[in-house]
């Protein structure tokens, strides 16, 4: 493959992206790699003992994998932004007994000292972070202690920084992407630039290897993005509906709705942008949304899990790229030696 991910003796250039929240599984990951490819555990929103168990999980397989961080990039919620917001939304929130007026923001990191320091004393083969860009000192220590470190970039400016703190590789991902942007200025809505140019404007101001992310769901995709310079390409919409995913029920049975034809940009369940099939929650509340993650994030969880226990897919984040139309239910690994068919 020409880059670093040779090293781990991958034979396939489709890797499976993290998906934090549950849909991504350490079988997931594992049938990923037994494709040739590569999966990413998700760090986001589990503990760090959580995290270990997973990557213990994995290792048992005795197979080539990736564990990806979210690295703190705090968005600080305005206190008044988010009593409203929390006001607006109660209405959504009584059917099911929650009062989301009652508590203040919640601001944390995710556990990220106590994740860095999991991933130094269990080194991991590849470790990729996404909202931020840590410290070049925790990259050489990851880099010293055998990782691979990787680095979720949407611009040429995001991906000169990665560079420069000390990344070995790029996982540019355009705004096509389902769930959230990696982006490092999340108050911002990421452009709608083709991915295809978004890996020529990266390749303009440095010679990282790079991994194309967003919007990929066709043989097609992948290998155009190949031949626009990626060395591989990496895919997470598509596999929603696999035997391996963890998505729940009513994430699935949206994605082969044919009402759902369409996806949106929105900071309404986390205060961060990322993109899922409309419902009427994104209509209702897309536009007075506070841009504050984590805040809003925890903010809207209790609501969010009570509705995928009722298969309540109108107040549900329903995360999706933009070719959720191509995720079909069959083993991972049938989905993604079929993405690499063309390369």
């Amino acid at each position: 493959m020409g880059s670093p991910l040779s090293d781990l003796g991958l034979t396939a250039s489709v890797l499976a992206a993290p998906m934090a929240g549950g849909a991504g599984t350490p079988a997931l990951v594992t049938a990923a790699a037994r494709a040739g490819g590569l999966g990413f555990l998700a760090a986001g929103y589990k503990t760090p003992e959580a995290l270990a168990g997973q990557i213990a999980a994995v290792r048992a397989e005795g197979v080539p994998f990736g564990v990806n961080v979210f690295a703190p990039n705090p968005v600080p919620v305005d206190a008044e932004a988010y009593r409203r917001y929390a006001r607006a939304i109660q209405s959504e929130a009584e059917p099911y007994g929650l009062d989301l007026t009652a508590g203040e923001p919640v601001e944390d990191d995710d556990h990220w000292k106590d994740k860095i320091d999991l991933l130094l004393a269990d080194p991991v083969p590849v470790v990729s972070f996404t909202f931020g860009v840590p410290e070049p000192a925790v990259i050489a220590a990851l880099r010293a202690a055998g990782s691979l470190v990787a680095q979720t970039v949407t611009s040429a400016e995001e991906a000169r920084l990665a560079e420069e703190a000390g990344a070995g590789l790029l996982i540019v991902q355009c705004s096509a992407a389902g769930a959230h942007s990696g982006t490092l200025t999340p108050e911002r809505l990421p452009p709608e630039i083709p991915l295809t140019e978004l890996i020529a404007r990266v390749r303009q101001v440095t010679d990282l290897p790079m991994v194309a992310a967003g919007g990929l769901a066709t043989p097609d995709d992948v290998a155009g993005t190949l031949r626009a310079g990626a060395v591989a390409a990496m895919v997470g919409t598509v596999l929603l509906r696999t035997d391996e995913s963890g998505a729940t029920a009513a994430h699935r049975e949206a994605l082969t709705d044919p009402a759902r034809d369409r996806t949106v940009v929105t900071r309404a369940f986390t205060g961060r942008p990322a993109r899922g099939l409309r419902n009427r929650f994104t209509d209702r509340y897309s536009d007075g949304a506070p841009s504050g993650y984590p805040a809003v994030h925890h903010l809207t969880s209790p609501l969010r899990k009570a509705a995928a226990a009722a298969n309540d897919q109108e107040v549900l984040h329903l995360w999706a790229g933009t070719g959720h139309r191509h995720a079909t239910a069959e083993p991972a690994a049938q989905v993604l030696t079929r993405l690499a068919s063309k390369l």
